[in-house]
């Protein structure tokens, strides 16, 4: 017969093995690992106190999180205006204002680079614009020209600093902040962070947000940036931070004179024409699997698509209303009613919504 004392010595030594090898298979820093030695340690003496399966639970929990942190990968990539441009006109039509001032930002970094000047702090570029302007996409177009990863953190709601600071791990199922979280995401630690509507946190957590945010966006700060539950301070000094705002009204003014708000302006009819006519209408075509020949429609139209309502100063309208076009088109194809439609003027109000 086993015996349970001689095999829960050996689950036991089993367990602190996995531990060590988790801490032996990534470069921390010295002060980190020292500590999560000791921890280890410490475990080894507790085996007999009956606390040992909670105490290894939490922090082999702990470790896992430890090595998400890409304390020193980075992406190694030459900063290339044309392709940043390249990008940003593949995205966004128009607009020249708000790419010359992008290009400018980018330009800074490519010439400190070049004359190695040590890692250049990324300015805190703040989009502020309407709905529907196309602020969070100029984040994603970004990430694509750079080559870094990005990851997205939506403040729309968020009721709690400590969602963004994360917990300690004293608490049981306690994890890292939203902050930590998207750096383990992107698995480098000069990614692009999108700070999606920064004005739109509840009014209760808005002052202790605000000062997370001020921490985080202060290039003085952010380079030993604490999570409650990693306790230990991790270098966001590389991070290109990126911030979206409908308004500043509700910013607070220390978080202000951290950011270089840029002014997204809204879409002219003729802007949401090419638009329509260039992006929207055949990313619709693809996403309902449709070839473009089956469909078409009068160039005359276009106003009429273009405000079905009115005035929109974004292009979210214009965008569900072409896609509920072509669902309609799909639905007379599918049920045999036809092969192909031409979109006139004597048809359009049965594909345009009805109010």
């Amino acid at each position: 017969m086993d015996d349970p004392a001689k095999s829960s010595n050996t689950a036991a030594a089993r367990d602190l093995e996995i531990l060590n090898q988790k801490l032996n298979s990534i470069e921390l820093p010295p002060e980190l690992k020292e500590d999560i030695q000791s921890q280890i340690s410490r475990l080894e003496r507790m085996f007999a106190q009956g606390f040992y399966s909670e105490e290894f639970e939490k922090l082999s929990n702990y470790l896992d999180w430890v090595i998400k942190v890409p304390w020193a990968k980075r992406v190694e990539r030459p900063i290339d205006l044309v392709a940043i441009k390249a990008a940003m006109d593949k995205s966004h039509h128009g607009m020249d204002q708000v790419k010359e001032r992008i290009l400018e930002y980018m330009s800074v970094l490519k010439l400190r680079a070049s004359k190695n000047l040590g890692v250049a702090r990324a300015p805190i570029i703040c989009l502020v614009g309407l709905v529907g302007t196309g602020k969070t996409t100029f984040a994603y177009a970004l990430s694509e020209a750079l080559g870094r990863p990005i990851a997205r953190i939506p403040f729309g709601g968020l009721g709690s600093a400590r969602d963004l600071r994360g917990q300690s791990r004293l608490h049981i199922e306690s994890e890292p902040g939203y902050v930590i979280k998207a750096l383990c995401d992107t698995g480098v630690k000069n990614p692009i962070i999108l700070l999606d509507e920064i004005d739109r946190v509840t009014e209760e957590a808005r002052m202790d947000i605000m000062g997370v945010l001020v921490e985080l966006l202060d290039p003085t700060q952010n380079n030993r940036f604490l999570d409650h539950f990693l306790d230990f301070p991790v270098d966001l000094s590389e991070v290109m931070f990126i911030a979206t705002a409908n308004n500043t009204g509700n910013l607070a003014t220390a978080v202000m004179d951290r950011l270089e708000p840029i002014q997204m302006p809204s879409y002219t009819d003729e802007e949401k024409t090419h638009i329509a006519q260039n992006y929207l209408f055949p990313k619709a075509l693809e996403a309902a699997g449709m070839d473009p020949s089956i469909i078409s429609i009068d160039p005359t139209l276009w106003p009429q698509i273009i405000r079905p309502l009115g005035y929109d100063s974004g292009i979210r309208t214009l965008s569900r209303t072409i896609e509920g076009i072509v669902r309609k088109v799909a639905y007379l194809i599918v049920t045999g009613q036809t092969h192909t439609v031409n979109v006139t003027p004597d048809n359009v109000k049965q594909f345009l919504p009805k109010w």
